[in-house]
């Protein structure tokens, strides 16, 4: 009997050890991505392959076929790259709109807020409440300079004291201790534009102490256009800091076709050996504030100074003439046809509708002066987001094929109903994938998706994301490379875009087969 027995032992093991790994393939895998032609996102060509996702990581990459899951997409046809990161986001609503679906609509999986100087501020309490609440996608946050500033010493057209910069370089450090990735300056609005360089300096350099970044949405943009680049190098060099000029252009119809010129001078910064890249977003018009029409010292104290100013006749002329200069040389784009308004509180009729318009609404003729005394009428109701059509597609063309040219929104987190946006709150990257790669051949596609992913990554020192690799975090955007595009026009912005198929949040399905699902497993990110 007991020879019988011993018969049977070694094909019994050999069986339980067969159901105990057949047991364990069943449950190993919450995502299987088949048969898809993956982009690893560090430009090269793709191959076609399969990626099992485990507990919000990428785990295995190889032929996957017969492998279990709870969730198994087939990727046939379909383009599969790690998770879009968008170096440029407004997302101040995200209190409200958590679920930040506009966004990841787009294939989006991480944002970078905090852009153009202004920012949230004690930042650990915002970020540890916005983890409680939950939010859709991952997001980290530089600090602002103007939000500081203005801690500090409110709209003052001054410089600060040596005690008034040491707070400010004390906020900075506070806030770079609670995980902000570096700071942010936008030196055209206030009251950064009140500040020299040198003060700048300094507090970009307690930023770089702790490694991180520099971006700028820069002190001029349209014909000081040079010189502000050559001041954001200068900041790199002398604060030994990565420089991000982010939402790179050339605004006004003067300075159109030059961006060829900046362009060189950050490829002659780089080898110099300083860390220069940019940002953009593949839009021909900028949105923005109506007041960036008014000149700077006109509104230095705020709305109630401004006011003062605007009552006394000679110096309602002289920010009148300031006015009419931008209008036809910078951000008017020399036509108030190209001034179209985006958030009217005091007019929400307004929304869509240009100057223009507003002049003969009003029974004017749609002169230059017109415009800018109806400027300055908005300003007093409160003032107004505006979309500025006053930049040339060749710079758009010619900034985005830079090798050192990332993609970032500039788009604020929205929702249809929401006032008249930038469609590129709803459309940037799509937008890249369809009309820039498919359509006009402008990038190809493993570099286009280089741009949305590793080098981004690799700009905020993000070690475990922007990559489609064993190891790293689950961020993966699965898009249908014959379809995809944007669907939000000027025209009607609040139109979401179509061809991004899947996007996983930290292994989360955010979209599936098409379908946005709230699941909200994003996480706020912070520098190590």
């Amino acid at each position: 009997m007991m020879t019988n027995l011993k018969q049977f032992q070694k094909p019994l093991l050999f069986l339980m050890v067969l159901l105990v790994f057949s047991c364990k393939s069943s449950e190993e895998y919450d995502v299987l991505i088949l048969n898809g032609t993956v982009y690893d996102g560090k430009g090269g060509e793709p191959i076609q392959t399969d990626i099992a996702v485990k507990d919000s990581m990428i785990v295995a990459i190889g032929d996957l076929k017969g492998e279990k899951a709870l969730k198994i997409i087939d990727a046939t046809g379909l383009a599969v790259s790690p998770g879009f990161i968008d170096m440029h986001t407004h997302i101040e609503p995200i209190m409200e709109l958590n679920d930040c679906k506009s966004h990841v609509t787009q294939g989006v999986t991480t944002a970078l807020g905090g852009p153009d100087g202004s920012s949230p501020y004690p930042l650990k309490p915002y970020m540890d409440s916005l983890m409680q609440k939950g939010i859709g996608m991952n997001v980290g946050y530089l600090v602002g300079h103007n939000t500081v500033r203005r801690n500090i010493m409110g709209l003052e057209n001054r410089a600060p004291t040596e005690e008034e910069l040491k707070a400010m370089e004390a906020e900075i450090d506070s806030a770079m201790k609670d995980g902000a990735f570096g700071i942010s300056t936008g030196l055209k609005y206030l009251p950064g534009a009140f500040s020299k360089v040198d003060e700048v300096i300094a507090l970009s350099k307690v930023a770089s102490s702790y490694g991180g970044i520099y971006t700028s949405h820069l002190r001029e943009e349209g014909l000081g256009l040079f010189d502000a680049v050559a001041e954001a190098i200068q900041i790199s060099e002398d604060a030994s800091i990565p420089v991000v000029l982010t939402h790179h252009k050339a605004i006004g119809k003067p300075m159109w076709g030059k961006s060829s010129r900046t362009l060189a001078m950050v490829d002659s910064a780089r080898a110099k050996g300083l860390n220069i890249k940019m940002d953009q977003y593949p839009y021909a018009a900028s949105y923005t504030s109506i007041s960036v029409l008014i000149p700077s010292w006109a509104r230095a104290g705020g709305q109630d100074e401004f006011v003062e100013r605007i009552n006394n006749p000679i110096l309602r002329d002289s920010i009148k003439n300031g006015i009419v200069f931008n209008i036809l040389n910078d951000r008017g784009g020399s036509d108030l046809d190209r001034v179209q308004f985006g958030k009217v509180e005091w007019e929400p009729e307004l929304e869509g509708k240009t100057l223009k318009y507003w002049c003969e609404e009003n029974g004017l003729e749609p002169s230059v002066e017109n415009g800018a005394d109806m400027v300055i009428q908005a300003q007093l109701n409160g003032g107004a987001g505006c979309v500025f059509h006053a930049m040339a597609e060749e710079d758009v063309e010619n900034i985005m094929q830079h090798p050192f040219t990332m993609i970032g929104s500039d788009g604020r987190l929205t929702q249809p109903g929401i006032g008249h946006p930038h469609p590129r709150g709803y459309g940037t990257f799509p937008r890249v994938l369809g009309h820039f790669v498919r359509e006009k051949k402008i990038l190809t596609l493993p570099e286009a998706i280089r741009k949305m992913t590793s080098m981004p990554a690799e700009s905020l020192e993000l070690t475990d994301r922007g990559l489609i690799q064993e190891g790293m975090r689950a961020d993966i955007t699965i898009f249908n490379p014959e379809t995809v595009i944007d669907k939000a026009t000027f025209e009607k912005p609040h139109q979401y875009s179509v061809g991004i198929e899947y996007v996983l949040v930290n292994g989360g399905l955010a979209v599936d087969n098409g379908e946005f699902k709230d699941i909200k497993s994003g996480i706020v990110i912070k520098k190590k």
